[in-house]
């Protein structure tokens, strides 16, 4: 029995047409990359362990907004959310618990009041785009305004500080040698690509945003859906707010406002589509790892803030046009219908 041989050309036309593998291929280049133009200091173990201690605050930030991107939406609040959060639980600690010697009851009270806040946080999202059939981008952004504005108005616009020593723990401690965050982003990344990938309800995600009508006429109830989806972003959110809190050994109403922007460019890298419909964990991870790997160097190259906001930006553009290549033609897929020929009708 013979077949058509498989050429080289087509091989690779094969590879690139997989989300992940070009992911896996841009990471490898991006380190590469940094690892010849700063070797000594990039390949050190130190920035090794700096850059496990760094990216889990907005790689699980970008994990929120991968889950709501998935329906077609998204969520802008998650910084606000995050900040709310933790602030809930530094005024726990500080104002209730018995000072810099506070247990570690009162330690899981205030990561479970954190929780609470994070979850009525994305509910409170979820009814808008749910019920009150608000566009996610509007919705998401005026909640994070009013999120940023309760912070502020908890505080003053002070950060909040002197915590326990055992809060340090979360977001600066090692378990056999691995960064406690890393372990807490991992076991994130992990269980949301096992719901996503082998439940009914990571299912219904995919299938309601692709098509919102079939899912619909499939009697998924695309309410319920939502509000679990927001929830579920609001609680990872309220993670990395505990995390951000910990490392800085403080709570403030404007920690992280740059991690918005990059939480969305990490998801769209990570190959999930803006659309709703598809997006796998595993390609936010390497996207995760992309953007360390290139924001380590540009440190060490010393590379101002407004030039990596520009290399940041031309990425996000090249990877946009790059997935949306239809590989096997060779030229870009449009989104657009395509003209009926001339007598017909559509």
């Amino acid at each position: 029995m013979t077949g058509v041989p498989v050429t080289a050309p087509s091989r690779l036309s094969r590879l690139a047409a997989q989300t992940e593998a070009r992911l896996a291929i841009i990471m490898v280049l991006v380190f590469g990359v940094m690892a010849v133009l700063a070797p000594d200091r990039f390949l050190s173990s130190q920035n090794a362990t700096s850059m496990a201690f760094q990216f889990p605050e907005f790689a699980i930030l970008a994990l929120a907004v991968t889950i709501t991107m998935l329906t077609g939406g998204i969520d802008l609040s998650v910084v606000g959310i995050a900040n709310c959060c933790a602030i809930v639980s530094a005024l726990l600690l500080t104002r209730l618990a018995p000072g810099a010697e506070a247990g570690l009851g009162w330690l899981l009270l205030s990561y479970a009041a954190a929780l609470a806040v994070g979850a009525a946080a994305g509910l409170l999202n979820g009814i808008l785009v749910a019920y009150g059939g608000l566009p996610p981008i509007l919705a998401t952004l005026g909640t994070g305004l009013v999120f940023t504005g309760t912070a502020v108005a908890f505080t003053g616009g002070s950060a909040v500080m002197g915590f326990p020593s055992s809060v340090a723990f979360l977001g600066n401690g090692t378990l056999g040698g691995i960064p406690v965050p890393l372990i807490v982003f991992a076991i994130l990344a992990a269980g949301l690509s096992f719901v996503l990938s082998r439940t009914g309800f990571g299912l219904k995600v995919q299938m309601f945003g692709a098509n919102p009508l079939a899912a619909r006429y499939a009697a998924v109830d695309i309410e319920r859906l939502l509000l679990r989806v927001y929830v579920a972003s609001g609680m990872l959110a309220a993670v990395a707010g505990l995390i951000i809190m910990s490392r800085a050994n403080s709570a403030k109403a404007d920690y992280g406002s740059s991690y918005l922007l990059l939480a969305v460019l990490i998801a769209v890298l990570g190959g999930v589509n803006p659309y709703g419909g598809y997006g796998r964990v595993i390609g936010v991870v390497f996207a995760v790892l992309t953007m360390q790997f290139l924001s380590s160097g540009l440190n060490m190259l010393q590379v101002s803030n407004f030039a990596r906001e520009l290399i940041w930006g031309a990425l996000l553009i090249l990877v946009v046009i790059i997935n949306t290549w239809n590989w096997g033609s060779r030229r870009p897929r449009s989104r657009l219908p395509e003209a009926a020929p001339k007598g017909e009708t559509r």
